[in-house]
């Protein structure tokens, strides 16, 4: 039987210096919770991102994730094993700036250079926020401010600390996209918690949903196993806190609250839980969400402005349907709708015979990031059936597709928001398709006499009565949402300065908020003027 080779230390090294996993493990050390001098064996979630990360890299996690010092412990690790290249690290102010630099300087400072002098090159230059290597590499740490970040230089490795938290986001992040070195190397990684709805929000959601992002998103829950360690001594005090409010007892699968029984499906243990128990006895739901999410948006959450109540979006989120399968409602479905079925047009009830309701708001259909034509379908016992939205349908489209919608669903009674591209749909409805089952808005002329307008157009004065009627029936369970979209944008659905609508910037819609809140409009009215057939 062959001997296996033997490896020579010489050789071990290299095998060392050449894996950043084996050189953290190896050469690397940290300050752990406790205080404690030890080695850096990445956790899995660092392992998983270290394998998976890309030239663009964001990341959304809970709080004390160690994607910070892992990234400086790239950083590091690159600076000392690549002569002559240049590494970033930014951060939103001073103090934290200095807090980061002085970790890296740490791990710097620990490194094996008396027994391996020929491994690490020495510090040529070190000061509050440079370190220079003498084989020629520099690692700079600044803080986020109006100077364009990287200007003048370019880099291996660009780490944007506590991004979400910049006063000048989009900025930021131009400027240290165009400071990448241009080769296959190169990484940008954006690691932060979350601070409401932002520029981070929209390049993070854009990427966690596929949408045509370069980045490539990452997110840890709070019940992610990193946290097993890393709250470990929060986990046993919040045991000990709930066995003394429930007779000594550890809390048990069969007592969960329902919207602990998902989080216990999705791997929140129970220890994880009892901790969520604990945290909820000094902060709210909301805050919770917000500082330890077990999905992204939660921990987009605006606490202070929200015009709908965060954790019921939050526990309707977690149980809606999936739409229909194209295969099941295609031969079926009128052929102009065919073309939008999943791709637009979501189907999550057949219709039967009956009364539905359907809210439309009309948009230009030029394609635009904040404009969308939108259609929400309720029965009449409020569940909803189907939604469509899409930025890119022509208004004499629209109009089709409302027609074909309506008539698929027996006849609906539609509500469409009169104001702007509405009025040219509410006419092709009546005069080109002779649809019928149209909502009419009572008002005065100037005159005082009374009369009926085909349509609901939205005022200042009524836009608060629209959605408190559609907060209400949603809020108190009259109505039950299975569209994903609506909820999120329900999410970002603001009062702000007695205006409502959505958290402005690009991408963030409120059409399917408003078309469904003008449905409700449509049920209150208790009018109907076709036939069933």
């Amino acid at each position: 039987m062959a001997r296996t080779k033997q490896l020579s230390k010489k050789e071990k090294l290299q095998i060392i210096i050449s894996d950043f996993k084996k050189y953290a493990k190896n050469f690397l050390k940290i300050i752990d919770n406790n205080g404690d001098l030890i080695q850096f064996e990445l956790n899995d979630q660092q392992n998983e991102f270290v394998d998976g990360m890309t030239k663009f890299n964001i990341i959304s996690k809970a709080r004390q994730g160690g994607f910070s010092t892992l990234s400086l412990g790239l950083c590091l690790f690159y600076a000392l094993t690549k002569p002559n290249t240049n590494y970033l690290i930014v951060s939103y102010k001073g103090d934290s700036s200095s807090a980061l630099f002085e970790r890296l300087k740490m791990m710097n400072t620990y490194l094996q250079r008396d027994k391996y002098p020929s491994l690490f090159p020495a510090v040529k230059r070190d000061n509050r926020n440079e370190l220079l290597f003498d084989n020629g590499s520099r690692i700079t740490c600044i803080v986020a401010g109006n100077k364009d970040v990287g200007r003048g230089s370019t880099y291996e490795y660009i780490l944007l600390s506590e991004y979400a938290f910049y006063q000048n986001q989009e900025k930021v992040l131009l400027s240290a996209e165009q400071s990448l070195a241009k080769n296959e190397n190169s990484r940008v990684v954006i690691e932060t918690t979350s601070n409401g709805f932002n520029n981070y929000q929209k390049v993070f959601m854009k990427a966690y949903k596929g949408q045509g992002s370069k980045y490539k998103a990452f997110f840890v829950p709070f019940y992610a196993s990193l946290y097993k360690i890393q709250f470990k001594h929060e986990h046993d005090e919040a045991e000990k806190w709930y066995r003394s409010e429930n007779k000594g007892k550890r809390l048990q699968a069969k007592d969960l609250e329902p919207d602990e029984k998902v989080l216990y499906d999705k791997g929140a243990n129970l220890r994880f839980l009892m901790w969520r128990r604990w945290k909820l006895t000094d902060m709210s739901l909301q805050e919770f969400y917000q500082e330890y999410p077990s999905n992204p948006m939660e921990s987009f959450i605006s606490t202070g402005q929200s015009v709908f109540d965060q954790s019921k979006v939050l526990e309707r989120l977690n149980y809606v349907i999936d739409p229909l399968a194209t295969n099941e409602v295609y031969d079926e479905l009128p052929e102009v709708l065919r073309a939008f079925i999943n791709r637009g047009l979501y189907i999550y009830h057949l219709p039967k015979r009956g009364r539905y309701y359907a809210g439309c708001d009309s948009a230009s259909g030029s394609g635009g990031s904040n404009d969308a034509s939108s259609i929400s379908i309720f029965n009449s016992e409020g569940q909803q059936v189907a939604s469509f939205y899409s930025n890119k349908v022509p208004i004499y489209k629209f109009a089709e597709i409302v027609d074909a919608l309506g008539r698929y669903y027996y006849q609906a009674f539609l509500c469409v928001e009169r104001n702007s591209y509405g009025l040219p749909v509410i006419e092709r409805l009546r005069k080109e398709y002779q649809y019928m089952n149209l909502y009419k808005q009572k008002l005065f002329d100037m005159k005082g006499k009374r009369k009926l307008q085909l349509g609901w157009t939205t005022t200042a004065a009524n836009k608060s009565i629209l959605i408190s009627d559609y907060k209400e029936q949603f809020e108190c369970g009259m109505i039950n949402l299975e569209c994903k979209e609506t909820l999120q944008q329900m999410q970002i659905f603001q009062e702000s300065d007695g205006k409502m609508g959505n958290k402005k910037g690009e991408n963030n819609h409120d059409d399917l908020v408003i078309s469904s809140a003008l449905a409700i409009q449509g049920m209150k009215t208790g009018k109907w003027y076709v036939d069933v057939a």
